[in-house]
């Protein structure tokens, strides 16, 4: 799946020293071929100068690309920051929040946060049907909403976190690591809290008990596979606790609170950390994590790959590899109180021998961890990046197809009283199997081809009756006379409704046009989000529309690809939509804007939506 990463590793890899006037002649021999030909998950070289040299050295020294720079000094790795950003570490970045940004008296109090409308993780409930029966406005009102305030999320090229709202605050990570709490209504700071890396998940708000005593507290992961519990009313941290010691490991999916504790899914960078041939490629394995909320402490780890890795075979440049790897957990646990039981989906594997859990829907016991059925979708997908790259000494013998899941598992139960997990799979495919009969499949419903960036990316709504759906498929076109390539402006996109109880087609709208617009892909990865009578989706192109549920006409878009003027006074710009979708609540809907991977436009804005703007 797409990790915030980059090819400029790769020039680490290289004999020659890293001096600044050698810089030029690595970045052309080394990562050219990545950042100016828009190659897969490589963010372009005019987002590279938008983002700091501090940036690009947390991602060489701590971030995915530490397998590919671990053997070189700090001198080298600043050096490369330094070209490629066009800034020079003499020009730091003050993250900090000013003054002015600062709410009157703050941190002010939190008083019952979990009552009333709120969005809370991943969506409203544990079930993951990001469906919110009490918005606040209504889907007549829709085509009225306005911009309230927009926040800028300074030094960053993206803005790819959910927001949550709860007790009149909105939370909201950051790829700088930093979390904030802002006032829903006003956007102002109330607190914030540095993580040891970027926070890509949702903020879960639970009620602990802490070893200080009974608190509200925010939890979430980073990408260093930390997990944290702050105040939510203060943001001082209550407990910290690593999940994962293995150095590629991540938590991407939000943190769930049921009873007492906490499930963490654990996925990794490693799938393009394997590009380097001298990578012994791969021993990462996804596991779902259960914590004690109120200290941290580890209750059970169940590994997605039930036998560790071992060593399989040398690739063609004498390195050893090792096997089966893979199928990390990306998205947030569903839970089912009715059954005592915890669903998730998994990713791909990444060496040989594929394993049956990879690709799959997992029921776990939720007392114990105890795998109780696996449906698996896609078999035998195995896949690293290096099989996207010229030399593939580290693509397994599989090769792909690399469709797994990043949609979260929707719990669902049909009008005839039976129940579904719903999920869409970057195959293209949405399916639904039978939770009470050990993942049957119910039906599988193809709305496009899939592919590495393909099909269903980050997830879909469901309400009563329909689940919606929106489609990737980004395309790439080559440029001529050259290896270049850019985003396919007429490939991709378009949104769907199926009936939960058949997985039939209600509606399909397909994505608006994109003009002329520079960088422009119709394809609609973000997750989608829903409300009585409307869903909502955000697209490539920057557009966030509005879909009448009855028939899927468009009822409301707004172009967010334009400068902001922000709260908080840091220069905003909006982007491409990709990864979480909105936040609904209290009559206000919260949306990240800006992607700079992929081909997509840089961005790092929150932006928030009322009717007529009060």
């Amino acid at each position: 799946m797409r990790r915030l990463m980059s090819c400029v590793a790769l020039a680490l890899l290289v004999g020659a020293t890293a001096a600044a006037e050698d810089a030029a002649k690595i970045y052309q021999d080394s990562c050219a071929a990545c950042h100016d030909t828009g190659a897969n998950r490589a963010p372009a070289r005019d987002t590279l100068k938008q983002m700091q040299p501090e940036r690009v050295l947390a991602a060489l020294e701590s971030g995915a690309m530490i397998s590919m720079a671990n053997r070189r000094t700090t001198g080298e790795r600043r050096a490369l920051a330094e070209y490629v950003t066009g800034k020079s570490f003499a020009q730091p970045l003050d993250t900090a929040p000013s003054a002015r940004a600062m709410c009157p008296g703050a941190p002010g109090t939190l008083t019952s946060p979990l009552t009333g409308s709120v969005w809370n993780g991943w969506g409203v409930t544990t079930s993951n049907a990001r469906y919110q029966p009490s918005p606040g406005f209504t889907a007549a009102e829709v085509p009225r909403l306005k911009l309230k305030w927009a926040f800028g999320f300074p030094g960053d090229i993206a803005a790819n976190a959910q927001p949550v709202v709860a007790g009149g605050r909105v939370f909201v990570g950051s790829p700088s690591g930093i979390v904030y709490a802002l006032d829903a209504s006003a956007g102002c700071v109330e607190w914030y809290f540095q993580a040891a890396g970027g926070v890509r998940g949702a903020v879960t708000i639970a009620s602990v008990t802490a070893p200080a005593g009974a608190r509200f507290a925010a939890i979430f992961g980073d990408s260093a596979a930390d997990v944290y519990a702050v105040d939510a009313a203060n943001g001082k941290l209550l407990w910290k606790t690593k999940v994962d010691n293995y150095p590629l490991a991540r938590v991407t999916g939000s943190p769930v609170f049921y009873n007492g504790r906490l499930y963490i899914g654990v996925a990794s960078g490693e799938e393009i950390g394997a590009v380097p041939p001298a990578y012994e490629c791969c021993r990462f394995r996804g596991s779902l994590v259960a914590l004690n909320a109120g200290t941290g402490d580890q209750i059970w780890r169940t590994y997605t790959i039930t036998e560790e890795s071992k060593p399989t075979k040398k690739n063609k440049a004498g390195t050893q590899l090792w096997g089966p790897s893979g199928a990390p957990i990306w998205t947030s646990p569903a839970i089912d109180p009715q059954r005592n039981v915890i669903y998730v989906t998994t990713g791909d594997n990444y060496s040989d021998p594929p394993t049956a859990n990879s690709d799959a829907f997992l029921a776990l016991d939720r007392d114990t961890g105890r795998i109780l059925w696996s449906r698996q979708m896609t078999a035998g997908d195995a896949y690293t990046s290096a099989c996207r790259m010229p030399d593939k000494s580290n693509c397994p013998d599989a090769n792909g197809p690399d469709v797994d899941f990043a949609s979260a598992p929707i719990l669902v139960t049909l009008a005839n009283g039976r129940r579904a997990l719903v999920a869409g799979q970057k195959s293209g495919v949405v399916h639904a199997v039978d939770p009470d009969r050990e993942g049957a499949v119910l039906w599988s419903t193809r709305i496009g081809k899939g592919g590495t960036l393909g099909g269903v990316q980050w997830g879909s709504a469901a309400d009563q009756t329909n689940v919606y759906v929106a489609l990737s498929d980004i395309g790439r076109i080559s440029l001529s006379y050259t290896a270049s390539s850019e985003v396919d402006p007429k490939a991709g996109g378009g949104m769907f409704a199926l009936r939960l109880a058949t997985g039939e087609r209600v509606w399909y709208t397909p994505a608006p046009e994109c003009g002329d617009r520079p960088r422009c892909s119709p394809a609609q990865s973000a997750a989608v989000s829903a409300i009585p009578g409307a869903a909502f989706s955000g697209s490539v192109d920057g557009h966030f529309r509005a879909y009448a549920a009855t028939d899927g006409k468009i009822i409301w878009d707004f172009d967010t690809v334009r400068t902001f003027e922000t709260v908080n006074g840091v220069p905003g710009r909006g982007g491409s939509l990709d990864g979480p979708g909105a936040a609904i609540a209290g009559g206000m809907l919260f949306v990240n804007s800006g992607y700079g991977n992929n081909g997509g436009i840089p961005g790092n804005v929150l932006l928030v939506f009322s009717v007529d703007g009060k």
